[in-house]
């Protein structure tokens, strides 16, 4: 039988706690200690303006905005909408990409061909991935659908893709995705399928592990939005330079 537990808090301590830079991170899963879904996602920096930037919270939207406006050198990739909501479905990823998934299902099309619309970040030699996550709770059992888009090995002009379906995880696990596998220069794309990573706790509990699990130097912004079974969310925010609860 498969030790789901140990496969989990493995996973966890390898690709988040002792590695010092996986990048931008998305988590989706069932909690612990109730029947409400969880939704993590993280930003970690190196450059000045990586780290110049904290999430705020507006009603169930999560953002980036710059700390200090006058250090942005291109708001292009580093500031978005993160979690964005549409009835019983709730959208996060590491990029603007969230309004492009948010509008192409607004108006009726699939999260398959608002991605196909996408790249891979531009930002030679690293070609960051795009992550994103949905979670879809229009049926009871709630579905989970992760995608990357990360350039291709041999031609990184192009763009592989990668759709995961995994059916939907026991209380108190999620699945998820990172950016990055581990520092480098440049930086090595996430491989492989999506990560099962433990929900332990309250959110309030979950959102310090993961926090704290973080590389200090690095980490700059998490969050937690849980997803009670009536569709109602609240998020949680961790901020490099201030914390705030919603």
């Amino acid at each position: 039988m498969i030790d789901a537990n140990a496969i989990a808090t493995n996973t966890f301590v390898t690709h988040i706690r002792s590695n010092p830079y996986p990048g931008r991170g998305l988590v989706i899963g069932r909690a612990s200690h109730d029947d409400s879904w969880l939704i993590i996602y993280w930003i970690m920096g190196r450059s000045e303006q990586s780290r110049n930037r904290r999430f705020t919270v507006t009603d169930s939207i999560l953002r980036t905005e710059p700390v200090d406006a006058s250090l942005v050198a291109d708001p292009s990739l580093i500031i978005y909408e993160a979690m964005l909501d549409l009835p019983s479905l709730y959208l996060v990823s590491n990029g603007d990409q969230t309004r492009t998934l948010y509008e192409a299902l607004h108006a009726g099309q699939t999260f398959d061909s608002a991605l196909a619309t996408r790249e891979r970040e531009p930002d030679a030699p690293h070609y960051t991935p795009r992550i994103s996550g949905m979670l879809d709770l229009r049926q009871p059992q709630g579905e989970i659908t992760l995608n990357i888009l990360k350039a291709n090995a041999t031609n990184p002009e192009l763009t592989d893709r990668y759709t995961y379906r995994p059916a939907a995880p026991a209380p108190g696990y999620g699945y998820g995705l990172t950016t990055y596998m581990s520092p480098g220069n440049p930086l090595p794309s996430f491989s492989g399928d999506p990560l099962l990573l433990p929900f332990k706790g309250s959110p309030e509990e979950v959102i310090n592990d993961y926090w704290n699990a973080l590389n200090e130097d690095n980490r700059i912004s998490l969050a937690v939005k849980s997803i009670a079974s009536d569709g109602t969310s609240r998020l949680l925010v961790h901020n490099r330079f201030e914390s705030q609860v919603r």
